[in-house]
């Protein structure tokens, strides 16, 4: 059946800013919609309160709302656009779905005439209300553990009477598993039922009977309006049950199911699906099975939307799921539409994958002081990195490689855990680090059996790390010019960086390296196909291996490279890694933005990147796509192979720009701003230097290196003092001191965790007001794109700030000097694209707290203010296409916009929800006043100063 023809215009409802348990995999699923409805003709109407994302971009949509989620603000779009006829609300995570369900109740889908598409209210009733779920499941014949529903304190007490220790509790209608808890012992457990009944919207807990050691999957499916089902991917987690999966290390396709189990299973997910009710669109299951020969299978849940994982699946696949259930919601068939890769087969055509593929989540808990970092039901990830490789090893170590935790990969950097009890400890209380202390606790001697009784991780897995060791202790028993051509190629092969395997020689890695080209074992670049090279594929979408060379009948040898240069000029644009507090999805929307910049200019465009969630890992954002780790060896290897004009680093925040340097010492050409310039910014000596040549004023300041340094310049300094550390992002290791005491401690501290930084004391301008600039320069012009002024004041990090656009009151005094401190700084930077410079104001003096010249956090927020494509700008610049006077500059706002941190403090338990000059803010909304009468800014300023920490 082709699509509905009486849907002309569509509703998206997305998923606000990003919190943990909802991050910007919902903006790639909303972004695909967008662009797949737009494909079919169909006019799109977005509403989501999220600045940072692409998905809000004006050119994504026909018509943005910057709105808050909620359902005043769907009443006034449906007044606005009468001709709205369907809602799609499965692209925005849990908290479209809970928005249209809260509209359906008003009745503002009957009231305005708008039909649900892609899912309907009673499969997402069932699927959240954990008791109707579990009756349906027993209904159709599909295995529950044993459970029951609490709706009371006492209900619960009695449910843990019948069912004995330990037990599992999960609030309903929540998202990244709040509420829930495994419970191990009668103690814990009015507390941890108290607060799913708190958290959970209707009050309800599902208390489960654990079943600890289980082992957990999860399928991805599609469906259509005529019952065909495909299962695009499924997935294991390498941790049995009783960590979330946003939480787990998950492996693609699963790796250790018998094909029998794993048919059963296909088959019970597609039972389930069609049971929860009559919909097209896409769908997530979750299973556990028994890790007996058995095998018995469970199922714990079903989500009718795209879902964290869906983004995982549709970057580990090639089969883009959000794009093809948008379609289906339209009224197609699996059978009508076209794999998007090959562009030849059907998309009712399963992938198949010939790789592995390896996802781990990135936390932060040093942002929240005091929580629990053992890891359980409840997600407390930031972001994840994936991994492509030929094997699981392989993908392991490049997973570990993308996650920027200063590691060279799973061990052989120097860094192994040698403390046998905390080993110990970390493995049996589920650790956020447990995908490398699996590998020192084998370096150790600790027995495969012993881990496995203590984690339940499948013996596999551990096999698996084994033999990493193995190698590695091969290797360590040879010199860089001893060893061999086979053994050099099979640590390749598993995924040991150069600088692993120096450190297992003795060496350095530019030996390593100099060895491998000597011997020529080099990458070679493969296509995801989605088919296993059974079609051919139309999408230059890659990830690198080593391979054996192969021998033709004539005898030319060589290792089979799928990905073809050509002779057009070339850009690389460098990513950002994975999301983390400090650096999120905004600069994901500067990546996207400066690949279309790019290949305006008539630039072939290349990402390497290694982030699932995002639009720029999306297969058909640049011309060819590097599913990659922003790690050198990685990076120079690609440049090496493409051989680009030169490479952007400015656009992916600090992951990118740390590259800097490496790049420019191996004569790879930064376009932009060079790599003096963006060291002069970061060293906060030479920085203050600058501005004291430029006559720019700055807080008093000194440079320490050591406690005794530090001490002496307090003297001089008088308190309160503001220690910053060189090189950091998000404000890491920043803090505000009061006396030596704490002075010493935080110097010490600091030292021990970055060995060498440089440390920059300044006197502290208390009650100071912080305003900040966001400019675009070209060497010769500067070009102011906004200017903020934040609400809270001097002392709490401008990410965790609520920021005024334009000023509400700074005076012409001040407004002149930051224009002036501004294009001074820009031009003494000798910057060539983007700055934000921020600053402190005292008794009518602008003061320089830092300047970075590169994208920042309100770079799009400022764009989506003024409707202005900013970063478009910033790229032609960079690249020497154009000059900032060729701009036509009409920035449009009335009234005022209100950057508006959201933080994710409900994630952690008695956590310090205290803010400084440390970053903790997890995301961020928008919001648009008519003027400074408004009750919500009257409430923000009402409370400037309340959590302002020393």
């Amino acid at each position: 059946m082709p699509k509905n023809s009486k849907l002309k215009s569509i509703l998206i409802i997305g998923s606000g800013p990003i919190v943990i348990g909802q991050a910007c995999e919902f903006d790639y699923s909303g972004t695909q919609a967008l662009r797949s409805l737009r494909e079919e003709g169909i006019e799109t109407i977005l509403i989501n309160s999220n600045p940072a994302t692409i998905m809000t971009d004006p050119s994504m949509a026909d018509h943005v709302y910057l709105l808050p989620l909620t359902t005043k603000s769907l009443i006034q779009i449906l007044k606005d656009h009468p001709q709205i006829d369907a809602v799609l609300p499965t692209m925005g995570g849990q908290t479209a779905l809970n928005l249209c369900i809260q509209a359906d109740e008003k009745g503002i889908w009957k009231d305005f005439g708008v039909e649900i598409i892609g899912v309907n209210i009673d499969a997402i009733n069932i699927t959240e209300d954990r008791e109707k779920f579990r009756h349906l499941m027993l209904d159709i014949g599909i295995p529950m553990a044993p459970q029951a529903t609490a709706t009371s304190f006492l209900k619960g007490k009695e449910i843990a009477q019948e069912f004995g220790f330990p037990l599992i509790i999960r609030a309903s209608f929540t998202l990244g598993g709040a509420g829930a808890s495994f419970v191990y012992k009668e103690e814990d457990f009015d507390e941890l039922l108290t607060r799913g009944l708190e958290i959970s919207p209707i009050h309800e807990v599902m208390i489960d009977k654990a079943l600890i050691g289980w082992k957990e999957y999860e399928l991805e499916l599609l469906r259509d309006s005529n019952d065909n089902v495909v299962i695009i991917c499924s997935i294991e987690n390498m941790d049995p049950i009783g960590i979330h999966t946003g939480d787990s290390i998950t492996v693609a396709p699963a790796m250790t199911l018998s094909d029998k189990t794993f048919q059963k299973m296909r088959d019970m997910a597609i039972h389930m699906m069609r049971n929860i009710g009559d919909f097209a669109g896409g769908c997530n299951v979750q299973f556990a099975i028994s890790p007996d020969e058995n095998e018995d299978i469970i199922a714990i849940e079903i989500n009718p939307r795209v879902s964290r994982s869906s983004a995982l699946a549709s970057k580990a696949t090639g089969y883009p799921i959000a794009k093809i259930a948008a379609k289906l919601a339209l009224g197609y068939h699996l059978d009508e539409l076209k794999n998007q890769i090959t562009k030849s087969t059907s998309a009712l055509f399963e992938p198949t994958l010939d790789y592995v593929i390896v996802k781990i989540p990135r936390w932060n808990f040093d942002k929240f002081e005091g929580s629990d970092r053992t890891l359980g039901l409840q997600m407390k990830s930031v972001g994840e990195v994936m991994g492509i490789g030929r094997s699981f090893q392989e993908a392991l170590h490049k997973a570990t490689q993308s996650l920027e935790i200063k590691r060279n990969g799973l061990g052989a950097d120097g860094k192994e855990n040698k403390n046998y009890e905390q080993i110990i400890e970390k493995l049996t209380y589920a650790s956020w680090d447990r995908v490398f202390i699996i590998y020192d606790a084998i370096e150790m001697g600790i027995p495969l059996s012993r881990i496995h009784e203590i984690t339940k991780i499948d013996m596999w897995f551990l096999k698996q790390y084994e033999e990493l060791h193995m190698i590695k202790n091969e290797i360590s028993t040879f010199k860089i010019d001893t060893i061999q051509k086979d053994l050099l190629l099979e640590a390749k092969q598993k995924g040991y960086g150069d600088r692993q395997i120096a450190h297992m020689l003795g060496c350095l890695e530019s030996q390593v390296y100099n060895k491998r080209e000597e011997l020529g074992i080099n990458r070679v670049y493969k296509l995801v196909d989605t088919c296993a090279a059974e079609f051919e594929a139309k999408t230059p979408y890659y990830y690198s291996t080593f391979e054996s060379d192969m021998e033709t009948a004539d005898g030319n040898r060589y290792a089979d490279n799928e990905s073809v240069v050509t002779d057009k000029k070339k850009v690389i644009v460098l990513g950002s890694g994975p999301n983390r507090i400090g650096q999120g999805i905004e600069f994901d929307y500067c990546c996207v933005h400066g690949v279309l910049a790019a290949a305006e200019c008539g630039y072939e465009t290349i990402m390497i990147n290694c982030n699932p969630e995002t639009v720029s890992t999306d297969f058909d954002t640049a011309d060819k796509l590097y599913f990659e780790p922003v790690f050198w060896e990685h990076i120079y290897d690609i440049i090496k192979h493409e051989k680009p004009e030169g490479v952007i680093v400015q656009l992916g925040g600090q992951t990118a720009l740390k590259l800097a340097e490496k790049l420019t010492k191996y004569g790879v050409k930064i376009l932009g701003t060079s790599f003096e310039a963006l060291d002069l910014a970061e060293d906060r000596g030479l920085f203050s230097n600058m501005l004291k040549e430029n006559n720019i004023p700055y807080p008093e300041f000194d440079i320490a290196t050591t406690a005794d340094e530090a001490a002496a310049i307090a003297d001089v300094l008088d308190f309160p003092i503001l220690v910053r550390p060189s090189y950091v992002l998000g404000g890491q290791g920043m803090k505000i001191v009061i006396n030596k005491e704490e002075l010493e401690k935080h110097v010490v501290d600091l030292l021990s965790r970055m060995p060498g930084n440089q440390l920059l004391l300044d006197h502290y301008l208390d009650g100071a007001i912080e305003a900040e600039a966001d400019a675009i320069c070209d060497g010769e012009d500067v070009y102011i794109i906004g200017i903020m002024e934040h609400i809270e004041p001097c002392g709490i990090h401008s990410g965790d700030s609520n920021s005024l656009l334009p000023p509400f009151n700074l005076g012409d005094l001040v407004m002149e000097q930051i224009k002036d401190h501004t294009k001074k700084i820009a031009l003494a930077l000798n910057t060539v694209g983007l700055i934000n410079i921020q600053f402190a104001i005292k008794d009518d003096t602008v003061y320089i707290i830092e300047a970075n010249p590169r994208a920042s956090r309100t770079v799009p927020f400022i764009a989506k203010a003024y409707g202005e494509p900013y970063v478009n700008y910033a790229t032609k610049v960079m690249l020497g296409e154009k000059k900032v006077k060729d701009f036509n500059f009409n920035p449009k706002l009335e009234g005022y916009a209100i950057k508006q941190p959201v933080f994710s403090f409900d994630k952690f338990h008695n956590v310090n929800k205290k803010l400084g000059p440390e970053m903790k803010s997890t995301g961020e909304s928008i919001l648009f006043i008519d003027s400074l009468k408004d009750d919500a800014f009257y409430d923000l300023y009402s409370r400037r100063k309340m959590y302002l920490s020393k």
